[in-house]
């Protein structure tokens, strides 16, 4: 796994911009093209240090290629600071305005790549029929995986590995279940502790080596519009638990197998509309 040290081949480009400049169209711009984009800094120490302590005792599994790489799965009822964030409003706002009103959570765990993590390979998370490593969860036509980092990303720290517009791809090397070690055009992307990163399920992605001297902790959910379900049945969110949870992040726990599924629709169906503004093409002129 190439990062930054490598000396067999150039340094990847870093992606280190100033994600504050961008306006609310440019972000989605970014999102929808590119395939990722930064909301930048967007949680405070205070709060970054409750969600440290409260994921700090959780039980983790390493991974199969790492025991650096640990992982806390389905900590959606953790309670406390953790449940709390899958309502958080900066990101709930702007997925609103990309999928429209209604949002569906469909899986949210836990991340820690420990100093001699060896980075992870360039991967999708969307794969339409399933597979061993993903479940129907994340078989859904559209996706958006939401990083939350408590950490910074350094280029010695785990930063995100991406292949910019590798989504867009109708290529056969842009099949989702391919894997890739490296890529010549691949971008590291660092980034603040506090900052959220959004990407598109079907961008090629991973992260680099961690070299560095601490660990970096990062919160990972996902949401689709309530469209978008998946290509099976997902099994439900416990009604008992999601009782347990404040109002607000309730209602980002709908039904996980759900989909909008017209397939009587004719070629002239009634009460057609002459406007849809969630597709404008100027929606990325939005301040």
């Amino acid at each position: 796994m190439a990062h930054p040290t490598d000396k067999s081949r150039p340094h990847p480009r870093i992606d280190d911009r100033d994600w504050t400049q961008l306006t609310l169209g440019q972000r989605i711009q970014h999102l929808e093209v590119e395939g990722y984009v930064i909301l930048p800094e967007r949680m405070d120490p205070a709060h970054i240090a409750r969600l440290k302590e409260q994921v700090a005792p959780m039980e983790t599994i390493p991974a199969d290629y790492s025991d650096n790489q640990r992982v806390a799965a389905r900590i959606q009822f953790a309670g406390g600071s953790v449940s709390d964030l899958i309502a958080y409003p900066p990101t709930i706002e702007f997925l609103k305005v990309l999928f429209g009103d209604e949002i569906v959570m469909m899986s949210y765990d836990y991340a820690r790549s420990e100093p001699g993590h060896p980075g992870i390979s360039l991967h999708c998370d969307g794969q339409p029929w399933g597979s061993h490593i993903f479940a129907a969860e994340y078989t859904c036509p559209k996706l958006i995986r939401v990083l939350y980092y408590l950490d910074d990303l350094t280029p010695e720290v785990s930063p995100f590995k991406v292949i910019p517009r590798s989504h867009l791809s109708y290529h056969n090397e842009a099949n989702p279940y391919l894997r890739y070690e490296t890529h010549p055009e691949e971008v590291m992307v660092t980034c603040r502790a506090g900052s959220i990163l959004l990407i598109d399920n079907c961008v090629f992605h991973g992260n680099f080596a961690n070299t560095g001297t601490y660990a970096r902790d990062a919160l990972q959910l996902s949401y689709r519009p309530s469209w978008a379900g998946p290509m099976d049945d997902v099994e439900p969110w416990d009604p008992e638990e999601v009782a347990k949870l404040p109002p607000v992040v309730q209602a980002f726990m709908g039904a996980r197998s759900g989909r909008i599924w017209i397939p009587e629709g004719g070629n002239k169906p009634a009460g057609m509309r002459s406007e849809a503004p969630g597709m404008d093409p100027s929606r990325w002129d939005r301040e």
